[in-house]
This record gives structure tokens, sequence and C-alpha cells, in this order.
């Protein structure tokens, strides 16, 4: 059972039994539950913060737990059927309508019930997680000098240096200066597409695509102009018809792993799609969020879009949260030229900064000999899943088509028979 479960089933079953006692009472030890229940410590702990959050109980330090006193009656409910017209209000008729639709990100990060296996969401399993090492982690960074300081608006030196090398790799030209330090890939797309686009603007975007793009788009008033994909990446002649149809300024991909057909952009392709947003003035977002997830037998993996960028033209993102941990959202975008400060002012409009423990944390993670052994123990383990999901599959719905088997990331993608009602 998850540990969020369990929390959340024992404080169900403390909230029932509040009731039982008078305000001022003292509740049971922690001990008593313990056994009672037949929980860990660390469950009761949390059951019993959630009822104080709750106001139903008061904690004493020393002295224990007991019943808070009663509250007073509840608030009266007002009417809130104005916001309705409010937010329905419609554009002027030269602006485009926004459109805050986040029902496609919500699925893959709603929490699962009790006992069912999770498998739409982009994270890795609690147990392939290295949490030991992020606790290590934090407890060190906690301790580091000046950690709770403010940090630099670009982020910490040392952690944009450590994302200047793994982005130009060996022998590469990106520097420290060239990076800023976001919160995660979310907020890396977000930004580069406000820093990128006006309002009202074209966005080419891979189809199909990962659905957290375009919700970012739409919320930032842009319309995403699909370009197919099939198992080489982007095609290439169908991208530049796109440039010249919509007079987009910006073209999004995932050339490792797309999410969700699993495709590596062919080499043959790479320099077509450079030169394509190159003739149309445009700008390429490379999404590189599944570089840290190759699989064991993935094989020397393509340099980035940006490795063949000398003018600046590839914005790169890349986050350490797939790899790591939902919780540590710290990633990198990487430019170079105008665009960089235009990066950074939109970022420091919208959160000042990434906040600096983590940013530490992350830092003392990468540094860590932990880390290169979690992402052997994380490549070997997506193997083992990817061949038991195709055997599988093989064997309870041979209908059902692979076209193609990604040697990275965690995506299958099928191709259901014609004519089934979807």
């Amino acid at each position: 059972m998850h540990e969020r479960s369990s929390v959340a089933e024992l404080a169900g079953t403390l909230r029932r039994e509040v009731d039982r006692y008078s305000p001022g009472e003292k509740l049971p030890s922690s001990r008593a539950l313990v056994e009672r229940h037949r929980v860990s410590p660390v469950t009761v702990s949390r059951a019993l913060a959630q009822l104080a959050v709750e106001g139903l109980v008061v904690t004493r330090p020393g002295a224990g737990v007991f019943r808070a006193d009663r509250r007073g009656a509840a608030p009266e409910q007002g009417d809130t059927s104005w916001q309705e017209v409010a937010l329905s209000a419609e554009a002027a008729a030269d602006q485009v309508q926004r459109s805050v639709d986040a029902s496609g990100v919500l699925a893959t990060l709603s929490v699962p019930p009790p006992g069912v296996i999770e498998m739409s969401g982009g994270y890795l399993p609690s147990h392939l997680r290295p949490e030991k090492a992020l606790s290590a982690a934090l407890a060190r960074a906690g301790r580091r000098p000046g950690a709770w300081e403010r940090p630099p608006l670009e982020g910490v030196e040392e952690l944009r240096g450590w994302f200047a090398r793994e982005i130009g790799g060996p022998g590469g030209d990106v520097t420290a200066a060239d990076v800023l330090v976001t919160a995660g890939g979310q907020s890396a797309i977000t930004t580069a597409l406000r820093a990128l686009a006006p309002p009202g603007a074209a966005v080419l975007v891979e189809s199909p695509t990962y659905p957290g793009l375009i919700a970012a788009a739409r919320a930032s008033g842009l319309r995403p102009v699909p370009v197919p994909v099939d198992t080489d990446g982007v095609r290439p002649g169908l991208l530049e018809g796109a440039f010249r149809a919509s007079g987009a300024r910006v073209f999004l991909c995932q050339p490792l792993f797309q999410n969700p057909t699993g495709a590596v952009l062919a080499a043959e392709r790479r320099a077509a799609v450079l030169e394509a947003a190159r003739q149309a003035g445009a700008f390429v977002v490379e999404d590189d969020f599944a570089r840290l997830l190759a699989h064991e037998d993935a094989g020397p993996l393509p340099p980035t879009l940006r490795a063949h960028d000398p003018d600046g033209r590839v914005v790169h993102l890349c986050s350490l949260t797939k790899a790591a941990s939902p919780s540590l959202r710290v990633g990198a975008l990487a430019a170079r030229g105008p665009v960089l400060e235009r990066l950074r002012a939109v970022q420091t409009v919208d959160s000042f900064f990434v906040p600096r423990p983590l940013q530490e944390a992350a830092l003392e993670l990468v540094g860590s000999p932990a880390w290169p052994r979690h992402l052997r123990t994380v490549a070997a383990k997506l193997r083992e899943r990817r061949e038991a999901a195709l055997t599988a599959l093989a064997r309870e719905v041979p209908a059902l088509r692979v076209t193609y088997a990604p040697r990275g990331a965690y995506h299958l993608w099928l191709r259901l028979p014609d004519g089934t009602d979807e």
C-alpha cells in the first residue's frame, strides 16, 4: 500500500474518532495509535498533522495531542455564479481567446486509488526513485553556507555549470552563462512560449505531442499548429509547409524519445529541421526531457540539436524531475544571444527565481556517487519494463500493433484496429 493512501485512511479514521472526545481532552499517544492501527510512526505523525491543519486537534510538544475547541458556526456560503459570466467574457475582436484547460495535465498528475497501478503518468514509481540519495542531498544542502540566501536570478552558478556540461557534452561550447535554472520542464516550456511568441501567434508543435505543451500554449493565448511525426521524428517537408502557411516563428519539438511516440529524430532530418527554421526566421525549442531516461540497450545517443546550432536558433530545455522525483522541480533553459535575457526577464516577472535550497539539493544529488548508480539502475529497469510490456501486449491483445519500440523514456504508442470504438 502506498504511504500516502495509508495516511489518508488513518486520517479518516481519526477524524471520525475525534468526536468522541471533549474539547481539550487528550487523544491516545502516538505509540498507542501505532499499535492499535498497525501503521508506522511516520504514518501516525502525518495523519495527526493533517488533522491539525484542519483545526480538529492541537499538538502541544511534550504534552501530546488534544481535541481542539469547538469551532464556530460555518460561514455563510455566498453566491459565486457571477464568476461564470466574468470568466467567460469574450476577448476583443483582434485578440485570441485564452483557453486554460488543464484536463490533459491533470490526467497524468491525479493520484490513483489504492491498489491501482498508474500507467499514464510520466514519473518513476517510488521504488525506482533515489529517495535515500535525495534525502541525504537535501540534508547536506541545508547546511551549505548561504543555502537560505537569495540565489542569483539565473540560478546557482555551480548548478548552471553542471547543466551546461550536460547539454553541451564533451568539448561542448555551452557555458554557465548560457543557462537559466527553471522550476522543472513544464515551467521552462511556459517561459519559452511567453518569451518567444506574442499572444495570438501560431506555434508549431509535433503531432501527436505532450498534452501539457498544448495546454501551456493555449493558456498563453497562442495557436498550436500540428506537424505530423513518424517513427523518424518530425517530417521536414511538412514542417517547411507549416512555417509558410502559419507564419509561425516557433517550433517546439522533442527530438529524442518523443512523447508519446518514442521517436528519435533521424540523423538525415536534423539539418533539414534547422534549415526550415532558418528559412522561416524561427526559433526551435528543443525539449530534451528524456536524455536521462535512455534504456540499457539504447546505445550512443545522438547529440542535441543545440550542438549543431552556432546562431542561437535553438532554445534547449531539460529537467532533473523525470529521472529523480516529481518534487525535484529543477530544470534548465540554454540559449545564446538576446533571447536569453528575454527568457530570464519572463521567469523573473513570473516567479522571481527557483528556491535556492532546492537548487543546492539538486547540485548535491548530481554530484554524489549515488547519481550515476541511480541512472544505471533506471536504464536497466526501464529496459525490463519495456520488454515485459511488449511481451504482455503480444500475448494478451495481439490485434494491437506496436509500430515502434523506443529504447528510451516510457512510452509505447499503439495503433488501434480500424473501426475501433475509442
